[in-house]
């Protein structure tokens, strides 16, 4: 709908500029924006004020023109076209053009708000990456379920996508030697009861290890190991690519030749016995050690190596999504993508941290993290992806255990859920007790009953219907993910009202199939809504 009225304004605006009524300028992003208050239309937009400001001519004039070129074909989805000061135009969409979106969501199915957008782009999501030292913890579920959303959100907005972890598991770095360490009674950095466990089962069952090294990385791969089986069964997700930093870099010498191809391009200096990187020269405020005056790589020089891999899998797009402890990380990454000269979109994005807020009855023993299982465990997998998501990623967040553990309309994903239970309850019902065909309400040849659809309830659950496209294209732009349960819960909120409102079977035949088909859309769409999120969508509750 608002791809349309883009259309219809940018058509009207080259119109007035063909006919001399409008200078010629270069158009910026027409922004057209779904109005909440009924009032103002069901759209709206202030390219008028825009238009002015570069014209220097008044606001309302500009909307007056701009709408008075609108192609009366193109106004056959609209209602009408109303100018308000200071110069917004509003657009009231038509019911007729709203009953017929009931039959091409009906068509469509799940392919209902896929989009073209991505245009097959190669695109690659790293996200988790979590050291292999232990169990994933509470903060790192805000990446895992943002992650495996987003994913989702771009596929059905075109784009041809790869998840990936990377595994932090270099047998030469100090979180290896130390894990190494705490195998060998060495040392305790990462002792846990975890851990502990780990330790004792396998102590007496393997070979002595002499060297910390070999320690640490025989048991960082059971503990990655744990943390696949997790993620991939309790978690859900699905990961193509598992890239181990010791394998995939190291013993393929990745790490020596970007290490030498830099020297060779000039870009590394030795001060105070450590060899830096030039990154000043390519946009960071200063330069960053790259070896250790010991002689040790920094994490930073795995990472270039890492990411060039990347650069040469011919990703147009990759997104790395990590903690909010390397915050920092980001322009050294930067500035080594255009070192690399890199030419497609790099987004780093930072997952800040989750706190617990009621309700906590995990087994927080003292100096123990609290472990993402543990969280599910208590709350479900649907709650916490569903509360996970609901908040930018860059903000920190509170997790409300009393709230997402409620079994009643307080606790959003509760009520979404139901909503859909709900549908299905009422399809059953018609398909047992009133011998409608509930599988032709798929086919748009039999909605024939929508003109009877005329109820505000109706209309307003439609509105809802039709944004679901333009929610998946936005997200696929600006990755605000919490966007996708607040629709969720908006569009529960309007079939609720909706069956608050309208009795779906009633002894009319005809409006009661027109409604059945209404209730069919909601179920599609809904599903589409909840299967991006990866919760589950259940026929009863």
């Amino acid at each position: 709908m608002r791809s349309l009225i883009v259309n219809l304004i940018k058509t009207a605006i080259k119109e007035a500029q063909k006919q001399g009524k409008l200078p010629q300028f270069k158009m910026s992003e027409i922004l057209v924006e779904p109005q909440e208050n009924p009032k103002f239309g069901d759209y709206s937009t202030n390219i008028a004020m825009q238009v002015a400001g570069i014209t220097k001519k008044k606001p309302m004039e500009i909307a007056k023109l701009i709408s008075s070129m609108f192609d009366v074909q193109c106004l056959m989805f609209l209602e009408k076209v109303e100018i308000k000061k200071p110069g917004f135009i509003n657009f009231f969409l038509s019911k007729e053009y709203l009953r017929k979106q009931v039959g091409e969501i009906l068509k469509q199915g799940k392919e209902f708000g896929d989009l073209k957008i991505g245009r097959r782009k190669k695109t690659n999501i790293e996200f988790i990456s979590a050291n292999p030292t232990g169990p994933l913890h509470i903060g790192q579920g805000r990446g895992a379920f943002f992650g495996d959303c987003l994913a989702n959100v771009l596929e059905k907005a075109g784009y041809k996508v790869e998840r990936e972890y990377f595994i932090n598991d270099a047998k030469n770095s100090n979180q290896i030697k130390e894990l190494g360490k705490t195998f060998l009674g060495k040392g305790s950095v990462y002792l846990n009861h975890y851990l502990s466990f780990i330790i004792n089962q396998y102590k007496s069952k393997t070979k002595k290890f002499e060297d910390e090294k070999e320690a640490g990385y025989f048991l960082a791969q059971i503990i990655q190991k744990d943390n696949r089986n997790f993620i991939e069964k309790k978690l859900k997700i699905k990961i193509a690519n598992w890239i181990s930093e010791e394998k995939k870099l190291y013993k393929k010498n990745k790490i020596e030749k970007i290490y030498k191809w830099l020297k060779k391009k000039n870009l590394i200096y030795k001060k105070q016995g450590a060899e830096w990187l030039k990154t000043t020269k390519f946009g960071d405020k200063q330069d960053w050690v790259l070896i250790r005056a010991t002689g040790e790589p920094t994490y930073l020089l795995s990472d270039i190596a890492y990411h060039k891999d990347k650069f040469d899998r011919k990703f147009s797009r990759i997104i790395d999504i990590w903690g909010a402890d390397h915050q920092g990380h980001i322009t050294k990454i930067k500035a080594a993508t255009k070192i690399l000269g890199y030419k497609g979109d790099l987004d780093i994005l930072i997952a800040q941290v989750v706190r617990l807020k009621g309700g906590l009855k995990l087994s927080k023993r003292k100096g123990q993290i609290i472990t993402l299982e543990e969280l599910i465990n208590e709350v479900g997998l649907d709650a916490a992806r569903f509360f996970y998501l609901t908040k930018s990623l860059n903000t920190q967040m509170e997790f409300d255990m009393n709230l997402a553990k409620e079994q009643s309309e307080k606790n959003p994903v509760y009520y979404i859920q139901y909503a859909y239970a709900r549908i299905h309850s009422i399809l059953r019902k018609a398909q047992n007790n009133f011998q409608f065909p509930i599988s032709n309400f798929q086919s748009i040849s039999n909605f024939q009953f929508s003109k009877l659809l005329n109820h505000p309830s109706e209309m307003g659950l439609i509105k809802q219907l039709i944004r679901f496209s333009e929610v998946v294209e936005d997200t696929a732009k600006d990755y605000q993910i919490q966007r996708i349960p607040q629709y969720a819960t908006d569009l529960a909120t309007a079939f609720h009202k909706f069956y608050r409102d309208c009795k779906v079977l009633t002894e009319d035949k005809e409006l009661s199939q027109a409604r059945l088909a209404l209730i069919f859309s909601v179920k599609i769409v809904l599903k589409n809504t909840l299967d991006l999120m990866g919760i589950f969508a259940p026929k009863k509750m």
